[in-house]
């Protein structure tokens, strides 16, 4: 297995932490790079926000000093605004690697034309990646997106020649339609089929990668050059150590009983507290990751719901101190995490099916003001 080669850097392994709004945060991308390597991608962030220099937006694009490379999402529509949001990146020396997303399936983006709705559009998609190419530097370009918007509207292939033509350092598929979202089963020989059509290219491949086995039957059964890791890993950091040794042949694979779950929840919050600058919200915040952690332990009710609503770090630790500490890896948790519902319908601006080759950019409310998706 080789390394991925993005640009002028290398990653190993090939591995990519997908960017995922109010999860991959500076605490939890710390959590993951301690287990193993790979690509570790900020929260996604909106362009528009970044180059009116949003005060939130700031703070999110926050990394370790010893993070490297340092990676960044962007989400935009313009390919102006687009553009200056790479050119700052680069000139101010923000990141090391930026990726582009065009697989975001939530209403609230798609609507707008954004995210996985937007490959639809082939000219105004050529012209933001060509904008963000040119406006980089020496930073490599990636992007990430979905096979389409519905069965009967696929893009990834015509997407995945036109990011080839723009100069993109390498592509991402997650094997789902946007009206799919989470649920359903990723078809990951359309990452094959992708991979056929850009060899010049990495492609990476994304969807129910639950396990390191399943990353590496991914990689087997599509011939991708790597993996983008998303809902697998809630819960589990210690993923990205399996995904290590699977690279490196190992057989190995991480297996912590719930005394070793617990003290990675303690230092998971415990990072959250110094990052963010209240206690409360820190602590807040860290309450969705609890029932990822416990997912498969027997754990009571009443227990589960006061670690879930805890209000202080010591409150929560002495909820954990109550956990059993010798309780083994349940079997079978390597199961999908996070949400797993289709939607009915793709929500996309009036008239947007009406023309593939529309160059014009949605109205002047398209881009989200502030980031994190």
């Amino acid at each position: 297995m080789e390394s991925l080669k993005l640009g002028s850097l290398e990653v190993w392994p090939p591995v990519v932490l997908a960017p995922m709004a109010g999860i991959t945060n500076a605490p939890y991308r710390t959590l993951c790079r301690e287990q193993g390597g790979g690509l570790f991608v900020c929260e996604m962030i909106t362009t528009r926000a970044l180059v009116e220099r949003n005060a939130k937006t700031f703070k999110m694009i926050r990394f370790e000093p010893s993070e490297k490379p340092r990676s960044i999402q962007l989400y935009g529509i313009d390919p102006t605004i687009v553009g200056k949001a790479v050119r700052m990146i680069a000139e101010e020396d923000l990141a090391d690697h930026v990726d582009l997303n065009f697989g975001c399936p939530v209403p609230k983006v798609t609507r707008r034309g954004g995210g996985s709705a937007l490959p639809y559009k082939r000219n105004l998609l050529r012209a933001i990646l060509r904008e963000a190419v040119g406006n980089a530097g020496t930073l490599p370009v990636t992007m990430k997106m979905r096979k389409g918007i519905d069965d009967d509207h696929l893009t990834y292939l015509d997407a995945g020649r036109i990011a080839v033509e723009e100069g993109v350092s390498a592509i991402a598929l997650h094997g789902r339609t946007a009206v799919q979202h989470y649920g359903g089963t990723a078809d990951w020989e359309a990452i094959a089929r992708l991979k056929e059509a850009v060899p010049e290219i990495p492609v990476l491949g994304n969807g129910d990668i639950w396990s390191a086995d399943d990353a590496r039957r991914m990689m087997d059964r599509a011939g991708c050059d790597g993996v983008v890791v998303g809902r697998g890993c809630l819960g589990r950091p210690w993923l990205f150590a399996d995904l290590a040794a699977m690279c490196d042949g190992r057989d190995e694979r991480l297996r912590p009983g719930l005394g070793e779950v617990a003290a990675t929840m303690d230092r998971h919050a415990t990072l959250m507290v110094e990052c963010f600058d209240s206690e409360w919200h820190a602590v807040a915040d860290f309450r969705k990751h609890v029932g990822w952690y416990l997912k498969g332990f027997v754990v009571g009710s009443d227990l589960r719901r006061r670690l879930a609503t805890s209000e202080t770090l010591a409150g929560l630790r002495e909820g954990l101190a109550e956990l059993d500490p010798d309780q083994p890896w349940p079997e079978g948790a390597d199961v999908p995490r996070g949400k797993t519902n289709p939607r009915d319908r793709v929500h996309l601006p009036a008239g947007w099916l009406d023309d593939p080759y529309d160059l014009a950019v949605p109205g002047a409310d398209a881009e989200l003001e502030t980031s994190g998706g």
